[in-house]
């Protein structure tokens, strides 16, 4: 492997830094430590797909789009905007959202079902009522479906298009087996384990799906008014117009999101594959996880 220059080797070291303190929090590398160093028994071994789907840097895009997506069902989005607090405190709610995903994926057996109790018991506490009037729960399991199969289709639609070894068809349904396993652990009943039964369970909400106030307030914080550095503006923005153009169409028009489809293949595309090459770049890969 060839080495970098010692300037070469600065920059990476910096922007790692700064991205894994925002997205991982300023306990970074002891958290990544401690998740892949702890010894015992995985849900996940090292070739399984949902290791190199989240361990590749177009989940940076994958997870943007599937808050978007995620934001469509009212009630879900009415749990979100009334109890996450995720606008006064946005990189803390990507905190948790990322350690929860290292945990379940690459963490110790026992942490990763020790996470996914706390995060029921979150969502136990999370109700209320719409201004429609309609009741909702987080702990629901058809809501938690929804939250579910669109985190799955976004992540996985993200890996194909901009990862860095898209999966095969096999390693597509594996993906989706591996998510199975940790959403039952979140209350999911019978989530989907292959695409095909994923792609009939996305189906099966597109009733109840629309772009609401709130929905479309939070696609313009996190599109338009992000809480990021100025330097970092300008690979936000590719990364922002990728997730977009990661949407069904639908979906992008109930967001009252434009899309200009010859610009996405001549322009936006081509511009979020680099941005993830560059990502990829800085970050060192996920390191192989203590066995017992």
């Amino acid at each position: 492997m060839r080495l970098l220059p010692a300037d070469g080797r600065m920059l990476r070291d910096r922007l790692a830094h700064e991205i894994l303190s925002r997205v991982a929090g300023p306990d970074a590398p002891d958290k990544r430590a401690r998740i892949h160093g702890t010894p015992g028994p995985r849900w996940f071994g090292p070739d399984r797909p949902v290791r190199r789907v989240h361990g590749d840097a177009s989940m940076f895009i994958g997870g943007l789009s599937a808050l978007l997506l995620q934001s469509l069902h009212p009630l879900a989005m009415a749990a979100v905007d009334a109890h996450s607090g995720f606008r006064g405190d946005p990189w803390g709610r990507l905190q948790r959202t990322s350690t929860f995903l290292a945990v379940t994926t690459y963490g110790p057996a026992d942490s990763a079902r020790e996470t996914c109790t706390r995060v029921r018991a979150i969502h136990e506490a999370v109700r209320g009522t719409t201004p429609d009037g309609l009741a909702y729960h987080a702990s629901d399991p058809y809501l938690l479906g929804w939250v579910h199969v669109a985190e799955v289709d976004s992540f996985l639609r993200a890996h194909q298009r901009y990862g860095a070894r898209p999966l095969d068809d096999d390693g597509c349904d594996g993906y989706v087996a591996d998510m199975a396993r940790i959403a039952a652990e979140l209350g999911v009943p019978d989530p989907p384990v292959t695409r095909a039964e994923l792609a009939e369970r996305l189906a099966a909400y597109r009733g109840e799906l629309r772009g609401t106030g709130p929905a479309r307030s939070t696609a313009r914080f996190l599109l338009l008014d992000p809480p990021v550095p100025l330097l970092a503006r300008l690979p936000y923005g590719v990364i922002a117009a990728n997730a977009v153009s990661l949407l069904p169409v639908w979906a992008s028009r109930e967001l009252w999101l434009p899309r200009l489809p010859p610009a996405e293949g001549l322009c936006v595309r081509p511009l979020g594959r680099a941005v993830t090459s560059g990502i990829r770049w800085a970050l060192p890969a996920p390191p192989r996880s203590a066995q017992s």
